[in-house]
């Protein structure tokens, strides 16, 4: 079993169910925010499916599709394009021109600028340099469904789109690029220009 709260701190304040395995929470992320969405206070400014703190900063030509959730003092710079759902924690930044679809993004962490975020759970004071990765699609293989590798065991996910767990104080270099169904550690800490590949093709 893979438990979220290993990786990333009171994740379980998130949803109560500890059973759901990382692919699970993102399939169903939609619906985990909509009940969200019944618990937000006056403190949001909502308009559809975007709720926005008031106290976060939304720069120019930001582009929201879908259910968005955007947490306390957090900031989404410039041109970024978040397609939902997306959930944004507490203190957390979105550089400029970054992409992120279906996933969450935790308390204190930063994406800097020009990154693709899909599909994936990104957990506390967490640091993606400039241009890194976390692919959620195996284009290249004929056969797309996605596996893990959790305590030397492959897992089937029964999933095409499925990008990185990424535990809390992490560090992901310039440039590198998360494999699909890539699981990290705490304090892990991925070199620029780095690929992680957890699960080959053949395996």
């Amino acid at each position: 079993m893979i438990n979220i709260n290993d990786f990333i701190d009171e994740f379980f304040d998130f949803t109560a169910n500890n059973q759901l395995f990382p692919w699970e929470v993102i399939n169903h992320l939609d619906d985990l925010l909509a009940e969200k969405f019944n618990q937000l206070t006056d403190e949001y400014e909502i308009s559809g499916n975007i709720a926005i703190h008031k106290t976060a900063t939304i720069e120019q030509n930001v582009i929201f599709k879908d259910r968005i959730i955007i947490g306390e003092n957090s900031f989404v710079g410039a041109n970024a394009y978040l397609r939902g759902p997306v959930f944004v924690g507490k203190n957390s930044k979105i550089g400029p021109g970054c992409e992120i679809k279906q996933s969450i993004i935790y308390n204190d962490t930063a994406i800097a600028h020009f990154n693709y975020i899909g599909n994936s759970i990104i957990g506390n004071r967490i640091n993606f340099e400039a241009g890194s990765i976390c692919a959620n699609h195996y284009n290249e293989r004929k056969d797309k469904e996605i596996s893990v590798l959790f305590n030397n065991e492959i897992i089937r996910t029964q999933t095409y789109k499925l990008g990185s767990l990424v535990g809390d104080d992490s560090r992901i270099g310039a440039n590198a690029v998360l494999s699909p169904g890539t699981i990290l550690p705490k304090e892990s800490i991925v070199r620029r220009l780095e690929l992680i590949e957890q699960v080959k093709a053949d395996q």
